[in-house]
């Protein structure tokens, strides 16, 4: 048995499990998602209503006509 020392080489979170860096990407896409849908919402206009619309009933002098017989 020797006295030396094992070198460590730290590669800053690559012996982090694949899973918990999937997971904290997907959490920063949803921070990121969330924060600009609030920033749209905050930004949007009040809008007027459109008018109801009052359905009307029309005739038609030709649609009362048979075309098929002559």
């Amino acid at each position: 048995m020797t006295n030396q020392k094992q070198m460590e080489l730290g590669l800053a979170g690559a012996n982090r499990c694949p899973r918990v860096v999937q997971r904290e990407r997907r959490r920063h896409r949803a921070h990121w998602w969330f924060d600009h849908m609030r920033q749209v919402v905050e930004r949007a206009m009040d809008w007027e209503p459109a008018p109801r619309f009052q359905p009307e009933q029309i005739w038609l002098p030709e649609a009362g006509k048979n075309n098929n017989h002559s």
